[in-house]
């Protein structure tokens, strides 16, 4: 007996936006997976920049913080509103420590510190979202969330760029060795939120 292949189209259900997404139950699993990596994400980006809030003194980087923090806050509302909470990482607690001492860290150290961390953060989280979009778009998959996905990458590369454009000086050695920490420990995290 064989069965037809789900439909990746959730129609009308789309049009409502992100909060009915997640009624596309008929999606693959990886999405769902990469979903869960995004829920993560987004939450350690959240607590990165309360971490950067609870320490910096400098106003450039609490205005900075300020201003990213409320679109990682609505891309995390959003990811919640796709994402049945029965489907999340069963670590949140452990994204949100580990996003607040990512951000604690280079707010102890200084600006430079935390631009060099958003950039390390940001180019990660580029790739990561254009890995997804690249594999819903060979797979025709669902244009609303196709739309979504882009739309973050997007804002996204908009936090890189503008942490870039922020840096006074190059990293030294140490900053250079924390970012690569940095970029490492996220692709971990990913690796952990798509089965935990």
């Amino acid at each position: 007996m064989t069965t037809a292949e789900p439909s990746w189209d959730v129609g009308s259900q789309a049009l409502a936006g992100p909060s009915r997404l997640g009624l596309a139950s008929n999606w693959p699993d990886w999405v769902w997976a990469s979903l869960r990596t995004d829920h993560a994400g987004e939450t350690g980006a959240v607590w990165i920049y309360r971490g950067v809030l609870a320490t910096t003194r400098d106003d450039e980087t609490r205005a900075f913080a300020r201003a990213h923090i409320e679109t990682e806050s609505r891309h995390l509302r959003e990811v919640s509103a796709i994402l049945p909470r029965a489907m999340r990482s069963r670590l949140v607690w452990l994204w949100r420590i580990l996003g607040w001492v990512t951000g604690v860290i280079p707010g102890l150290l200084g600006r430079d510190a935390v631009f060099a961390t958003i950039e390390a953060v940001e180019t990660f989280v580029d790739q990561h979202y254009q890995e997804q979009i690249d594999r819903l778009r060979a797979e025709a998959g669902d244009a609303a969330l196709l739309s979504l996905l882009d739309g973050w990458r997007n804002d996204e590369v908009a936090h890189r760029d503008d942490a870039a454009h922020r840096q006074k000086n190059a990293p030294g050695f140490a900053l250079a060795v924390w970012t690569r920490l940095v970029r490492a420990g996220s692709a971990v995290a990913v690796k952990v939120a798509r089965h935990v």
